[in-house]
């Protein structure tokens, strides 16, 4: 049983080596393998298949805190600092619409799927309501952000391993049931279009512009620029958790009855501040970042802070609770139903539907595979809005987080 942090660390990073390795291989087996398990799901549970079977011990490890406390503050700003908003504004009105149509979606059908389980199934699921809620603020987050956000929601809402390992099996298995019917429907997009009466001649133009923007700021990275990128997520980070630790003392100290909504905790503000700031900083020229790679950076930071979670994961817990994918897939369904309806009423071409779901669901992991299935030009639309997402998505998951609480 491996316990020593340093070993345990360099055995994490030797996963994700071999699982890139496999996952860009020229193999058919590889490819056939990672289009039914998709590496964010890998990443999760081959760390906890070794803490399952008793490889490593995880217990007294502390690269979580390490990763949740360093690596996603700094994830978070690298991501949000990308954000383009005036591009994204560029891409019309219709795409905006329906990206935060697939937010309103999440958003709600959380509290739809936990109100229908809780009335018309209530024997389905052995699981306290208040602790379902809570758990179910983690899907929130990775549906409406990504890694980062599911990672902060179980931190504020106090998520124990257990019960996040369920949540994460209901999130991953749902989420590519969405992705498979979605890329079904790229292949339909002509007639879809055609039932919704939309327009589509508009993404030719969006294509045009998006691959124009990309040229104008990617370069190749120097040491000075990958040092540069580090210094602001970090000294970013630093500053979160200072003026975190300022405002979460305050609120305990001065106001206690807002605790219950999490504005007590550390982490929270933490969170928070890190989002606003990079959303802050993308007015400004540490936007052009970008170029030098710093989401890239940013994804890297994610990838560590999932095989740190998948490490406190316990894989036989996934199994005992099966009434918990019936509980996605009524929350999944009332995100498409509400982006079609939307999508009918304002005469959105099924581009948008699928990519405005996409970056709110698989965030930049599969909204650039989802546009790029139209046209591997439009990619570039996906990263957009995913990037939106990560900006939203710890807003959007607390919002749903707290409408869910105040239900139970």
């Amino acid at each position: 049983m491996i316990t020593n942090d340093a070993v345990i660390f360099g055995i994490l990073f030797s996963i994700l080596g071999l699982v890139f390795l496999t996952y860009n291989s020229t193999s058919s087996f590889w490819k056939n393998f990672y289009t039914f398990f998709p590496v964010i799901l890998v990443c999760y549970f081959l760390p906890s298949f070794l803490n399952t079977t008793g490889i490593i011990n995880s217990d007294n490890s502390n690269l979580y805190y390490v990763a949740s406390r360093y690596l996603l503050p700094c994830s978070l700003v690298l991501l949000t600092i990308s954000v383009d908003l005036k591009e994204i504004i560029k891409l019309g009105p219709k795409a905006l619409i329906m990206f935060f149509t697939g937010t309103l979606g999440i958003l709600l059908g959380g509290p739809f799927a936990l109100f229908t389980i809780k009335f018309f199934f209530p024997d389905i699921l052995n699981i306290e309501i208040k602790e379902l809620a809570n758990g179910m603020t983690t899907i929130a987050g990775s549906w409406i952000g990504g890694g980062a956000n599911q990672a902060a929601m179980m931190e504020v809402f106090n998520v124990d391993s257990t019960l996040f390992s369920k949540m994460v099996a209901v999130d991953i298995i749902c989420a590519n049931v969405l992705l498979a019917f979605l890329l079904v429907g790229v292949n339909n997009s002509k007639s879809i279009d055609k039932r919704l009466n939309a327009d589509s001649s508009s993404i030719e133009e969006i294509k045009n512009r998006i691959e124009n923007y990309n040229r104008s700021i990617m370069k190749i990275p120097d040491l000075k620029d990958l040092i540069f990128i580090l210094s602001v997520g970090f000294g970013v980070t630093g500053f979160s958790h200072f003026f975190g630790d300022i405002l979460s003392s305050l609120i305990l100290n001065n106001y206690p009855f807002l605790e219950k909504y999490s504005l007590g905790s550390k982490f929270f503000w933490l969170v928070i501040i890190s989002t606003s700031l990079g959303i802050l900083l993308s007015f400004t020229k540490l936007r052009k970042l970008e170029g030098a790679g710093s989401s890239k950076i940013g994804g890297l930071f994610i990838y560590i802070l999932v095989l740190t979670i998948g490490l406190k994961m316990d894989l036989f817990a996934i199994f005992q609770n099966p009434g918990l994918f019936l509980l996605g897939f009524i929350w999944i369904g009332f995100h498409f139903i509400l982006l079609i309806t939307v999508a009918k009423i304002i005469k959105a071409p099924f581009f948008f539907v699928a990519v405005g779901s996409q970056a709110n669901v698989g965030g930049a992991a599969s909204a650039p595979i989802v546009a790029s299935a139209f046209h591997p030009s439009l990619a570039a639309v996906g990263v957009l809005l995913a990037v939106l997402g990560y900006a939203v998505g710890t807003y959007a998951a607390y919002i749903c987080g707290i409408i869910m609480q105040s239900m139970v």
